[in-house]
């Protein structure tokens, strides 16, 4: 080196690619933050539209099937009337069974503690005997002490109670259009973007919805046949409340992985103080069998159509949303992430296919000139009317295949 020259800084090539992706990373999660907050500051309204989807996925074949005999609105109309009777029917007969069997239960379950008493009593845990009427006796007290919290957090409840109302009444409100006329909207909304980036948003979307329809199908199904188990096995033991309890795990099914085991759990807890130990061991047994029937018989035949991730990532998913937007959250987020990875994939297929074509075409093209030559056909658009992008005269070009939307660590 020369005196008076200052030394060459020499960056690596990983470094300088590493750098290149660290602030790429850090514009994505900005935005990621930025969307995310913004959801966040208008949650009931995202969770409408989400229901709204739902609603559509479910309803509109049926509404299709209807369409056939009489008029789109009418067909619209029955399919959703039909729908909100058919919910309201479901919940009738819950609050009937309830009621019915409330006498019933009361008797039971004051028995069944008892039972629970006297076997926390005997070997192995030798429970000292007045240790439950004490801890019974705290509850009455803590409830007598904080009876004015609690009167204020069922007021705050009641609010709550009004903007779920709210929530579901805009999420009918916005399927009713969507079942309507939702290919109408989504054909408008095409037309607002840019010709650049259209046929990638067709592309993306088309995948998106048959992935989130195919994995609305799928969950449904897949909550049903657990609900029709649980309540049949639940009534053939003799629990009580077998209806609701049911019910309960048709609802918990729409959480992966960990909603199914919380409501049996909870029918255990209702087996232990009615029917004692032994029933209550034998629901616990019911965990382990339908667990097992959904992981390795339903998903596979079910869902593995639509979508396929592995478990661990539908663990990290489920974990993640329900600490981002609790029960909500939960729900929502495999379905999520199986849509970011179908749009991920078909958007990956349609630029390899993209290739694919243009090497098999270039050959054989008459336009292009030889290098060195001038003409129209020299690094310009093409003369025969297309797109240089892939379109032709008429519309999009070719569109790749369907692709699976499988994770590649499954």
């Amino acid at each position: 080196m020369q005196p008076g020259t200052s030394p060459t800084v020499t960056v690596t090539p990983f470094l300088r690619t590493a750098a290149a992706y660290a602030w790429r990373l850090l514009v994505v999660g900005v935005l990621v933050y930025s969307l995310f907050a913004v959801l966040g500051r208008f949650h009931e309204i995202g969770v409408a539209l989400f229901l709204g989807l739902v609603i559509t996925a479910l309803l509109r074949p049926v509404a299709d099937v209807v369409a056939r005999g009489l008029p789109r609105p009418l067909a619209v109309a029955l399919t959703l009337l039909g729908s909100i009777a058919l919910v309201l029917g479901v919940l009738a007969l819950v609050g009937e069974a309830v009621a019915g069997e409330r006498t019933t239960l009361v008797r039971e379950f004051r028995t069944g503690v008892g039972r629970i008493e006297d076997w926390l009593e005997q070997p192995p845990f030798r429970l000292n005997p007045g240790a439950l009427s004490d801890l019974q006796a705290k509850i009455g007290e803590f409830l007598s002490s904080h009876r004015s919290t609690l009167v204020s957090t069922a007021v705050s409840g009641a609010h709550q109670v009004v903007a779920v109302l709210t929530t579901l009444a805009l999420a009918v409100f916005s399927a009713v259009f969507f079942v309507h006329s939702g290919d109408r909207q989504w054909v408008w909304f095409q037309k607002q973007l840019p010709g650049s980036v259209r046929d990638r948003v067709v592309v993306g979307g088309r995948a998106a919805w048959r992935t989130f329809t195919g994995y609305t199908h799928g969950i449904v199904l897949v909550a049903a046949v657990n609900a029709v188990l649980v309540g049949v096995a639940l009534w053939l033991l003799g629990v009580p409340l077998a209806v609701p309890l049911a019910l309960l795990e048709f609802v918990a099914a729409f959480v992966p992985l960990i909603g199914s085991p919380i409501a049996l759990a909870v029918a255990a807890v209702v087996a232990l103080a009615s029917k004692g130990p032994l029933v209550a061991a034998i629901v616990i047994g019911l965990i382990v069998v339908i667990g097992q029937i959904e992981g390795h018989l339903l998903h596979p035949l079910v869902m593995s159509w639509a979508v396929r991730l592995h478990p661990l990532v539908v663990a990290i998913s489920v974990v993640a949303g329900s600490i981002a937007a609790g029960i909500v959250g939960a729900v929502v987020a495999v379905p999520l992430v199986s849509v970011v990875w179908s749009v991920h994939t078909a958007l990956r297929d349609a630029r390899a296919a993209a290739k694919e074509t243009g090497a098999a075409s270039a050959p054989s093209d008459p336009n292009r000139n030889g290098p060195g030559q001038d003409g129209p056909g020299q690094d310009g658009p093409a003369q025969d009317g297309s797109d240089p992008h892939g379109s032709g005269p008429d519309g999009p070009g070719p569109q790749a295949p369907p692709s699976d939307p499988q994770d590649p660590t499954a």
